[in-house]
């Protein structure tokens, strides 16, 4: 059986546009290049239609690993039923403060399958999401990483 992906309601629909994409628009597109780059004659030496055969195993690759995120989706709802809370929760946006390195930074608490580090949106599964989960402003954290004890404090909290 496959792993749980946990999703917001954001991410979830992200995903579901991009596969329509993938499906509806992505998939014409290579078909038309296959189509020309086959019309040009010798396949053996046609360098446009290996690129477009790559693309179109790409595209595939894409479609198969949206639809099982999917497939496998639980939709995190907001525990506070909508009400306005001040802890953190999924999709919460938190400005933290660094306590070593005296610096302020923000993440957004997400799904695994939708954390990018370059975003600052950070797993619910990741230690210090899951550390920051039910917190509130003015709670400290400590969280165990690869270069020690990183300490932050909840600065304030956007849900």
């Amino acid at each position: 059986m496959a792993e749980k992906q946990f999703l917001t309601k954001k991410g979830y629909d992200e995903r579901v546009a991009l596969l329509e994409n993938l499906k509806v628009v992505r998939r014409k597109e290579v078909a038309q290049k296959l189509k020309e780059a086959r019309e040009q004659g010798d396949l053996s030496e046609n360098a446009e239609y290996d690129a477009a055969k790559d693309e179109q195993r790409d595209i595939e690759a894409q479609i198969a690993e949206l639809e099982e995120i999917l497939k496998n989706a639980e939709i995190i709802q907001d525990e506070a039923g909508g009400k306005k809370s001040n802890k953190v929760k999924m999709e919460s946006v938190v400005k933290l403060h660094d306590v070593e390195y005296d610096e302020d930074i923000e993440y957004v608490i997400v799904g695994s399958s939708e954390a990018d580090s370059l975003n600052n949106k950070i797993s619910n599964e990741s230690p210090l999401g899951a550390a920051l989960i039910g917190k509130k402003v003015g709670d400290t954290v400590k969280v165990e990483a690869p270069v020690g004890e990183i300490e932050y404090k909840i600065i304030e909290v956007k849900n």
